[in-house]
């Protein structure tokens, strides 16, 4: 499968002079519908190299592509992913009138594309970098989760793939943010791209708690890792972004993004 050159960050870091990153959330949710073939399809005829996207495993160990647990609020199917055979949920139709993807499937399909795959519960581990593995997919793929465990099963399986951070290291990069150059140590500690950890991708706020600043991205550049801002659909704030030197942008709306991004 081509992909991204071994040697070769999926992302880059303070890339002065670049216009930043606009990466397709959930395939461009607001555009088409979310996470499915269509979406995949229209964003890589647009022009769009990054979508970010979310995987779940059926019963007998298959990682598909959906949000959600359950299949009630993007299918014509009801229940839990978990609960479904592949044999039976590849009869499912999502909203686009397609039947759901599988990630092995989708990886060969789409090889110029670089997937953010958010794996949204610890069942999907397994199933998730054998699809990736299988498809030879270590190097155009970041595997992302807010479950620190989870990525830390994920790094083990598939040492040097590129991973995001959990919360608890984005916590820490907040807190040496927040405390600036005493915190050089709480930094250091942090694993980085010498084991996968190429980006952090963060909301302004969370329960109130500003998480996204200046510096923040500061903090995070010093360590090497990058800093993607989700989700992203008011151009008020991308603009903000663009002046704190936001290194990408997950958004529902890309199109929108980008022709501002290209006008600004």
């Amino acid at each position: 499968m081509l992909g991204a050159p071994e040697n070769r960050r999926l992302y880059p870091v303070g890339d002065q002079g670049q216009q930043p990153l606009v990466i397709a959330h959930r395939g461009g949710a607001n555009e088409y519908p979310e996470n499915s073939v269509e979406s995949f399809d229209a964003m890589r005829a647009a022009g769009f190299t990054h979508i970010e996207t979310d995987a779940h495993a059926t019963s007998d160990g298959v990682a598909v592509f959906a949000h959600d647990l359950e299949l009630d609020r993007t299918t014509d199917a009801t229940g839990n992913i978990a609960d479904y055979t592949w044999s039976e949920l590849s009869k499912v139709k999502d909203a686009s009138g397609h039947t759901l993807m599988r990630v092995d499937e989708v990886l060969d399909q789409f090889p110029d594309i670089v997937f953010n795959i958010d794996a949204k519960s610890d069942g999907v581990v397994e199933p998730l970098t054998a699809a990736v593995s299988r498809t030879r997919s270590e190097h155009s793929v970041c595997l992302a989760s807010f479950n620190e465990r989870r990525l830390g099963r994920i790094r083990s399986i598939l040492p040097g793939v590129t991973t995001s951070m959990g919360m608890a290291a984005i916590a820490r990069v907040v807190a040496a943010a927040t405390l600036g150059r005493p915190s050089s140590r709480l930094l250091r500690r942090l694993p980085g791209p010498e084991a996968g950890v190429d980006v952090a991708q963060v909301p302004f706020s969370y329960r109130r708690i500003p998480v996204l600043t200046p510096r923040f991205i500061a903090a995070a550049h010093s360590r090497g890792i990058a800093v993607h801002a989700w989700t992203i659909n008011d151009l008020a704030g991308v603009d903000t972004l663009l002046e704190w030197g936001i290194d990408g942008i997950i958004t529902d709306e890309p199109t929108a993004v980008r022709n501002h991004l290209t006008a600004y």
